[in-house]
């Protein structure tokens, strides 16, 4: 079935890169060769390989997955993903969904799953084996865009199917808490959405802490839990990634870029860039603007 799927996908993503499609919320993925590591904040979402390998860094953690495991990612979280197994005659393929929250949650009324009391955060990605029902799940809904008039009926039925699919598997309880409405994984949520909105902002731990509706030591704790990493690194990782943004795309020097994403020391700015992206700004834009590419996973 992984055949198959990486078939569709090489139909409908015929260059490199990271392609969105009239499907929404899916986006296709083919790269010819490995790549160096790329930094961003994946969003709620489940990722499947049909051909080739990848490396996702979350904080000190580490997973490798291939077309026999897919990825879901259950809330924001800072990563650096690497394609590690591509080449011009087996392109890396893969198919991302993000996951839609009202849909999830009608769907979990709909199959009557039993509510859980169960109130623990747990690490914000994770792996499981894909079945052949999933990936021909996936099949469908990806060979409806070779029949645009019939992508507004047909795809929410193929994206629901997807949905039933992972709820049915290992990644149930870790996709309800999306849901779930007074879930540990909701007040992180608010905590990540605020840092969001607000990260040129000076951190306030007590404000973020009054935010997510947690104790200042329960956020902590659990906020690690889920993205793996602290609040502080969280916001500094979306600073970093911004200002990275600015100087590559709009042409900001380092200090501009620095200040209008939160840090009023350009030296602090430059430690702390040279720490996240493994080299100063300057020069790592000019690598950057020799390899063009994207500067953000997807």
């Amino acid at each position: 079935m992984s055949n198959s799927l990486a078939s569709e996908i090489a139909r409908f993503a015929t260059t490199d890169g990271i392609h969105q499609t009239a499907i929404p919320r899916l986006t296709l993925v083919r790269k010819s060769a490995p790549t160096e590591p790329l930094h961003g904040v994946h969003q709620p979402s489940v990722c499947v390989i049909a051909q080739g390998r990848k490396r996702v860094m979350m904080g000190d953690q580490v997973f490798v997955y291939d077309a026999d495991n897919y990825l879901t990612v259950s809330v924001d979280v800072p990563i650096v993903g690497q394609v590690v197994s591509a080449s011009e005659d087996e392109p890396y393929l893969c198919v991302r969904l993000d996951i839609d929250p009202a849909m999830l949650t009608e769907l979990i009324l709909d199959m009557r799953l039993p509510e859980t009391e169960e109130r623990r955060c747990e690490c914000g990605i994770a792996l499981a084996r894909t079945t052949p029902e999933l990936a021909g799940a996936f099949m469908r809904l990806v060979s409806l865009l070779a029949s645009p008039d019939d992508i507004t009926m047909l795809a929410p039925l193929a994206e629901r199917e997807i949905l039933y699919r992972l709820l049915r598997g290992p990644q149930s309880a870790k996709l309800r808490q999306i849901a779930i409405g007074d879930s540990r994984m909701r007040q992180i949520n608010r905590a990540i959405a605020w840092l969001r909105s607000n990260y040129a902002d000076p951190f306030s731990a007590e404000t973020l802490a009054q935010e997510a509706r947690m104790s200042l030591s329960s956020l902590h704790f659990h906020f690690k839990e889920v993205t793996g990493v602290s609040p502080l690194n969280y916001q500094k990782q979306l600073r970093l990634q911004e200002a990275r943004r600015l100087i590559l795309g709009d042409r900001l020097d380092a200090a501009t870029a620095g200040h209008r994403v939160g840090y009023d020391s350009p030296s602090q700015f430059s430690r702390e860039y040279s720490r996240l992206f493994g080299a100063p700004p300057r020069r790592d834009i000019e690598r950057l603007r020799r390899s063009p590419g994207p500067l953000e996973e997807a």
